[in-house]
């Protein structure tokens, strides 16, 4: 888009197949082209066990994916200003947090 040039007017709607869904697990994959979001569900089934159920996986370009950090990166910072800050515990498998 060239300067002076008016925005284009955006229209947003869902596909017939939308859905919306809970997820407490995202895994993500990186490629050269590509970041892969795979969304699920964590159950801990027993002390020494947990299943994650994968839903839905998205794959987003480099430029979107850098999009979306800094519009989640801007939100969380509304929402802790809000709410307080979120801590995150740190797992006990090598301190990753997840």
């Amino acid at each position: 888009m060239t300067p002076g040039q008016p925005q284009p007017k955006v229209n947003i709607s869902q596909s017939p197949n939308y859905r919306e869904s809970y997820a407490n697990s995202v895994q993500v994959r990186v490629s050269l082209w590509d970041f892969f979001l795979m969304f699920g569900t964590v159950n801990q089934t027993a002390p020494d066990a947990v299943t994650i159920q994968n839903f839905q996986g998205v794959y987003l370009s480099p430029p979107q994916a850098k999009a979306l950090s800094n519009v989640l990166n801007q939100n969380l910072k509304q929402y802790e200003a809000a709410f307080g800050e979120i801590r995150l515990e740190a797992q006990a498998q090598g301190e990753i947090i997840q």
